[in-house]
């Protein structure tokens, strides 16, 4: 699988982030880092110990690597979470959002293995 083909598997916008950052060797160096990033099991341990702080914190910045790196689904979705803790409270939804963050994240780290 090629870095564009990565990015049609996941159903983002490979040409806007070749825009932005000008360089397939660029991209590709940080999509693979990706695979290194906390902020998703940061997330997952707080909501599983009820830290709703490290929770919104991880998912804050998990939605803004997914920015920068163009992956529109899984910013979409961890964006979406981030606003649902935004007042550090774990409601009721917030399993059945991070479920979608879960899919989209395990999706994305599966395509960008692909490239490896």
């Amino acid at each position: 699988m090629n870095l564009e083909e990565c990015y049609e598997a996941i159903d983002s916008d490979y040409d806007d982030v070749m825009r932005r950052l000008g360089s397939e060797t660029l991209v590709r160096k940080f999509v693979l880092k990706f695979l290194d990033d906390t902020s998703f099991r940061g997330l997952k341990e707080g909501l599983e110990n009820q830290d709703a702080e490290l929770a919104f914190r991880s998912a804050h910045t998990l939605k803004g690597v997914c920015m920068n790196l163009g992956f529109t689904k899984l910013f979409e979705v961890s964006s979406a979470l981030t606003e649902e803790l935004r007042d550090k409270e774990i409601k009721e939804n917030t399993t059945e959002m991070f479920e979608e963050v879960e899919r989209e994240y395990t999706r994305t780290i599966e395509a960008i293995k692909g490239l490896c």
